[in-house]
């Protein structure tokens, strides 16, 4: 598996526990979609800037 798919599944599971947290908090529906887009969102960024690989150097 890769280092990609790794980072999301955790990204995965946080996102999860803080939705179920803010669901027993009785947070409103609308802001726990808009919750897990953005962190979602946070999540494949943070995703794609760990695991790329570096542009060799120009000789």
């Amino acid at each position: 598996m890769s280092s990609f798919a790794l980072y999301l599944i955790g990204m995965i599971v946080v996102i999860g526990g803080l939705v179920y947290a803010a669901w027993l908090m009785h947070v409103p529906t609308q802001w726990l979609v808009v919750g897990v887009l953005v962190l979602l969102g946070i999540g494949i960024v943070g995703a794609v800037t760990h695991t790329r690989r570096r542009d060799p150097p120009e000789s």
